[in-house]
């Protein structure tokens, strides 16, 4: 009915995606009780028709800084959901069923959720002006800047909140350095932007949360069935935040439709399942995706005193048409042997009524650190394939990084292994080769890769600043020197653009030696130079 801002284009097909993805389809009533009243979920789709420019332009700096995890989407949208389904006899079908949805290419479900809870009730009362008003406020809001505490003024409340930033400690808990000016009204603090309530996410599977975490590792692809997009969103999310603060690079649908653009792409059976995480509600799923190699069935989630009733593992083959009873059908064995303690601590937690953001906070610490110890190995051993720093010399291009190689990286394990820093038994060896096939250990290396080698230019640009430039080109031609300027210019250029990690005065002392070369050089060179 109604985007806001109306310069916002979409293309066809995203309306289409972003409409059927909206409405929790298995609700949508034809003529039933009393309504289902207010939910919320979220969904995420492939943009279509080339590049945007977005309302920040500078995204490159946004993710310099926000932790891999919570990066800006170049090719995605996200969406965020807030449906209301209420009895209305003036309406056509007897109800009055409407979404309001917050799209975006930021992760930040628990942000753009409690913006949604104060704008939606508003809106299915006041439409059109309210989203005009509320518009305006939030493009007085200033941009997300990772390690910054922001205040975001909407109708007539605060909303207080930190962006993470990539230097953050992982594990630790958000830094209490909210402002502490007198704000009146007082703030709605919301704890975090991003992190859901795991504990309560991963109810019916906290006994196989190891079995998720080595699957989400290993980028398998992986149907969550829920009862409604609620519970589907939340359990894909959840799965794809327990690899921080590693990225999970593979695609991931938290409610996925049959009127999904990649439908087909994904119920083919001529090839092999992509590598994704798809939340469904549909029952019809359970037909065009029994081919599927780990189909997760959830009910209902319902916090109550006890530990919820565990899902088992079943055969795939048991998986029925419609009356899929709850479980995780996989043939999956896992790598590492199941880790009790945690269990164990959990269930102390409920029996000692711990709140639920106690037990999630445990839940997400169990996670990491399961992830550190996986990754530490990895890391130690990609550090030791760049070069010494004293092979750097400025007149020579820098060396090159030394290739990663599987069977070396497996020798360093006997002594340098996840065995260090976890506790768990298993076959680590194993996770580890398989990893080495999935698109996450791809993203890992690519970014690690691109790293260094802004590293390895910033200590080249060092080692040019540290040189006695005159001393060189006492027996260097006119043509060895027109090249070096124009290749420190190039150098200059790239450090600039790619925001290498380099000090500012050693950009500008390259600016002068630059200077000073062309300086030296006869006119008429010094007039093309200039020119160049």
């Amino acid at each position: 009915q109604l985007v806001y801002p109306y310069d916002f284009r979409l293309t066809e097909k995203e309306v289409r995606a972003i409409f059927f993805s909206s409405f929790p389809w298995s609700f949508v009533i034809f003529s039933v009780s009393g309504g289902l009243g207010d939910t919320q979920f979220s969904f995420r789709l492939r943009q279509s028709g080339g590049q945007r420019t977005t309302h920040y332009e500078d995204d490159g700096e946004y993710n310099r800084e926000a932790p891999l995890t919570l990066q800006r989407e170049s090719a995605h949208y996200f969406g965020y959901v807030y449906f209301r389904q209420v009895k209305d006899s003036s309406m056509k079908r007897g109800y009055f069923q409407k979404s309001l949805v917050l799209v975006s290419r930021l992760p930040y479900v628990n942000l753009f959720q409690s913006l949604l809870q104060l704008i939606a009730p508003e809106y299915f009362d006041k439409l059109e002006p309210c989203l005009e008003a509320v518009c305006n406020e939030i493009d007085q809001w200033p941009p997300p800047v990772p390690g910054q505490t922001l205040n975001l003024p909407v109708m007539g409340v605060v909303i207080q909140v930190r962006i993470p930033s990539r230097v953050d400690k992982p594990g630790s808990s958000p830094v209490k350095q909210f402002n502490q000016e007198n704000l009146l009204p007082a703030p709605l603090v919301l704890p975090s932007v991003h992190e859901l309530d795991l504990f309560r996410c991963f109810q019916p599977v906290l006994i196989h949360v190891q079995m998720l975490w080595e699957l989400m590792l290993l980028g398998e692809p992986i149907v969550v069935m829920a009862p409604s997009p609620t519970v589907s969103s939340e359990m894909v999310l959840a799965l794809t935040s327990c690899l921080a603060p590693l990225r999970y690079c593979c695609d991931y649908r938290p409610y996925f439709t049959i009127h999904d653009s990649e439908f087909k792409e994904y119920t083919t059976r001529t090839q092999a399942p992509p590598n994704i995480v798809v939340g469904v509600t549909n029952p019809f799923f359970i037909k065009t995706l029994q081919h599927w190699p780990h189909i997760l069935r959830v009910g209902e989630l319902r916090m109550s005193g006890d530990l919820p009733k565990q899902v088992k593992v079943k055969k795939l083959a048991k998986l029925k048409t419609l009356d899929t009873k709850p479980g995780i059908y996989t043939s999956y064995k896992t790598f590492l042997h199941k880790d009790k303690t945690l269990i164990k601590r959990l269930l102390k937690g409920i029996q000692r009524k711990r709140p639920s953001e106690v037990q999630s906070a445990l839940l997400r610490r169990h996670l990491l650190e399961l992830t550190q110890s996986f990754i530490i190995p990895l890391e130690h051993y990609i550090a030791s394939l760049m070069p010494l720093q004293r092979a750097i010399t400025p007149w020579k291009n820098p060396p090159q990084i030394r290739p990663f190689r599987q069977e070396d990286f497996m020798k360093t394990l006997e002594h340098a292994g996840p065995q260090l820093t976890c506790v768990l038994k298993g076959d680590w060896l194993g996770l580890y080769r398989r990893f080495f096939k999935s698109p996450n250990f791809d993203g890992w290396y690519r970014q690690r890769h691109k790293e260094m080698t802004q590293k390895l230019e910033a200590l080249h640009l060092e080692a040019i600043c540290e040189a006695n430039i005159v001393a060189w080109m006492k027996d260097k031609s006119e043509v060895e020197i027109v090249d070096l300027v124009l290749k420190l210019r190039e150098k200059l250029v790239r450090a600039r653009c790619q925001h290498l990690p380099v000090k500012e005065e050693t950009l500008q002392r390259v600016g002068l030696y630059i200077e000073t070369i062309i300086g030296s050089l006869p006119e008429d060179l010094q007039t093309v130079l200039h020119h160049h």
